[in-house]
């Protein structure tokens, strides 16, 4: 399968295609899939979908990827106030391993995954979605003071005729128009599984999904390499064309036996994941906190995103002082296999969130030492990630104590 742009991203020393992506058009994905028992009978609403990951990885002839970060006006991602400009790193694999030439110094092995598998909404289900939507998108700016916080715009995506991709429904006929006004969007994971960029879902690993149609109707596509935790740059894996080998078991039932629903409908669920037994090893991690207190050192409530937010700032700082960017270590943190973490959720007023890294990905010790940083003039990591210019008017944020 293509990576999710379908080869927009080019293999070049250039940023412009991350700055100018056409964002209406979202994922391309392999599927739908009529998911059938041993006698031939699809599977039914209320039953679940055991999905096994037999096998995955690069395209042959095809191995390499690509993080970015998007235009502040055109995607943003978790940190868009801080980092508004278009960026670019490219990968390259040598077997389970990654290394970027504009982030030099560091080396990982990957840990493959599908971001996106799920199954196919009811009518019902798809009408809950879009209602609840479309309220965050208009009501969402006046009623969410985390908006004053996290920067990504617009806060939903809501169905459109553009850029929408329809399978074999012929275009520009009644149908087609009906559906593509009333279809959802791939960018959330939801309650039939779809875009969760779970970093764990790899070799051996097992999805639970809930069946809402007849046949299930399972789909999969947004082949990555590798990420870290909450990908938070947004385009934020190793993200690459591959190939997905799945095994499908019906758990007749299942919805009933296994799920507890969640919400007013018992289409309110959510799936269940079996993480498989392969994944990097390692031994020595730095880990940095958060709290739940924003950069102008306003106080939140328990909010583990603004926690998440603060920890990732926190370890691109300090990364930062080794010779690299914060760009580089932005596209780093969001693709690496470092661990994110609720690591305090009770303790009022504030939420604790946690980012681990593996020292071991990087060519020098990275940690505090005696000695201390190196300051002033010093040997720079060169070269930097490709990077366009932020040609828009929207404030950026700084902080105030940083040097």
């Amino acid at each position: 399968m293509v990576d999710w742009t379908a080869g927009s991203i080019k293999d070049d020393n250039s940023a412009l295609d991350i700055k100018l992506i056409d964002l209406s058009t979202v994922h391309y994905l392999s599927g739908p899939i009529r998911i059938l028992d041993e006698d031939g009978i699809p599977a039914k609403p209320g039953d679940l979908v055991a999905v096994e990951i037999c096998n995955l990885g690069p395209l042959p002839g095809d191995e390499w990827g690509y993080t970015a970060i998007f235009d502040r006006e055109n995607g943003g991602g978790f940190l868009t106030d801080h980092f508004p400009c278009a960026s670019k790193a490219i990968w390259y694999f040598e077997g389970i391993y990654a290394y970027s030439p504009q982030i030099p110094g560091v080396r990982f092995p990957g840990l493959t995954h599908p971001g996106i598998i799920g199954t196919a909404p009811s009518m019902e289900l798809l009408n809950i979605w879009n209602e609840r939507e479309r309220d965050v998108q208009t009501n969402g700016l006046q009623s969410y003071k985390l908006c004053e916080v996290l920067h990504s715009r617009p806060l939903a995506n809501l169905p459109s005729p553009q850029g929408c991709h329809l399978g074999k429904i012929k275009r520009d006929t009644p149908e087609w128009e009906r559906i593509a006004r009333e279809a959802a969007r791939t960018i959330p994971g939801r309650e039939n599984g779809g875009n969760c960029d779970i970093k764990n879902l790899s070799r051996g690993s097992k999805i639970y999904l809930p069946v809402f149609v007849e046949g299930a109707n399972l789909s999969t596509g947004d082949m990555h390499f590798s990420q870290g935790d909450g990908e938070v740059s947004f385009c934020g894996a190793i993200e690459m064309s591959g190939f997905l080998e799945l095994k499908c078991e019906i758990i007749r039932g299942g919805m009933k036996e296994y799920l507890t629903p969640m919400g007013p409908t018992p289409l309110h669920v959510n799936p269940i994941f079996e993480i498989g037994p392969v994944e990097p090893r390692f031994s020595e991690w730095l880990v940095f906190e958060g709290i739940s207190v924003d950069e102008s050192g306003r106080q939140h409530f328990l909010d583990a995103s603004v926690a998440y937010k603060r920890a990732v700032l926190n370890a691109i700082d300090y990364l930062s002082k080794f010779g690299y960017s914060k760009e580089q270590m932005y596209l780093l943190l969001s693709c690496c296999p470092c661990e994110g973490r609720i690591s305090g959720i009770v303790d009022a007023p504030n939420a604790v969130a946690t980012l681990a890294i593996p020292t071991a990905i990087f060519d020098q010790d990275i940690r505090p030492k005696t000695n201390k940083a190196p300051l002033g003039p010093r040997l720079v990591r060169k070269p930097d990630v490709f990077k366009c210019t932020y040609d828009g008017n929207l404030p950026i944020t700084r902080n105030p104590s940083a040097t």
